[in-house]
């Protein structure tokens, strides 16, 4: 199934940024309206289940710069709440529906390509993430660069992102990600699915007291020997984390690792608001992934700090450096 599948026309722009005279960093900060009235098709943001698509709506401003509308439920089946707060994981959702809305509507991405996402970052306002009487009006104002083609495909981009909550600022955001087709991630990842190895075999949770969850369902962690180490615990059957059937662990799960992680390092709940991760290779699922967590010095604006570490067959596969808002103990 290709884009054109879908009659997808852009708004035209209300405000041409060429014609504004802002600078990108002026022209992302400039509040916008949003709408809301459905979400936009989940094929475009790679989900199944309709009740996961956090995207209503998306603008065209000119070839490299979009407005993004999402909402924020006040209450999520999985991304977990702290006294509150919404969770800061539902905004990197956010971000990685972004991105891949943008290269399918805008960039002509066909259905059915692969995404391999190198790098993504928040850095949040903690009061804009407080849960108010009704769901969260959102716009991402989204400014692409690096964009990279083959031939006339779309092979990548990076954007930079800032977040507004109902006109307000609250974050920035960042990330980066490549496109290939079907043929090609077939050859890719031939090393390793074609042979038809089974994944592990489901770990024992952590106390899910311990990083900050209710169930041991929601847990994707397992207890090691070792000290401020843990095993990444993975569950194909989650009908979040493994929305879709896929070949390795996704992105998101290994946000929710270095989430726990640093919970459970800390030894309290707190609310994880710059998380700033980089993805280095495919974590797979027939293989143990080690979770390891190290202290960082306190960044200048007092947040704790720690890095979270992911490695599989003794290769690092994914780093995330967390900070956590003072005050959210």
């Amino acid at each position: 199934m290709s884009v054109s599948t879908f009659r997808v026309e852009s708004a035209t722009p209300s405000v041409g940024y060429a014609k504004s005279g802002l600078s990108t960093l002026e022209w992302l900060a400039e509040p916008r309206h949003t709408s809301f009235t459905t979400t936009v098709p989940k094929e475009f943001v790679h989900r199944a289940s309709i009740a996961e698509v956090m995207l209503t709506d998306w603008e065209r401003l000119d070839e490299q710069h979009f407005t993004v509308s999402a909402q924020w439920p006040r209450l999520h089946g999985f991304f977990a709440t702290l006294d509150g707060y919404h969770d800061p994981l539902l905004v990197a959702e956010t971000i990685r529906q972004a991105g891949l809305l943008v290269a399918h509507t805008e960039f002509g991405v066909p259905l059915g390509h692969n995404f391999l996402m190198w790098d993504l970052s928040v850095d949040l306002e903690t009061d804009q993430l407080r849960i108010g009487a009704a769901p969260a009006s959102v716009d991402v104002r989204m400014a692409c660069s690096n964009i990279r083609r083959r031939g006339k495909n779309l092979a990548g981009l990076h954007f930079d992102a800032v977040i507004h909550r109902d006109g307000r600022p609250a974050g920035t955001a960042s990330a980066t990600f490549t496109c290939a087709s079907p043929a090609v991630y077939e050859r890719l990842r031939a090393a390793r699915i074609g042979t038809g190895a089974a994944p592990i075999p489901l770990t024992s949770p952590v106390a899910p007291q311990h990083v900050g969850r209710l169930s041991p369902v929601n847990v994707v962690l397992s207890p090691t020997p070792a000290p401020d180490c843990w095993q990444l615990r993975v569950d194909t059957r989650h009908p979040v984390l493994f929305d879709h059937p896929v070949d390795h662990v996704p992105g998101m799960v290994l946000l929710e690792a270095a989430r726990q992680a640093t919970i459970a390092f800390l030894g309290r709940d707190c609310l994880p608001v710059g998380i700033t991760s980089e993805f280095t290779r495919y974590v797979e699922l027939n293989a143990p992934c080690l979770i390891e967590v190290c202290a960082l010095p306190p960044c200048a604006r007092g947040r704790e700090r720690v890095i979270v570490t992911g490695r599989q067959d003794g290769a690092v596969v994914f780093t995330s450096t967390v900070a956590v808002a003072p005050g959210t103990a």
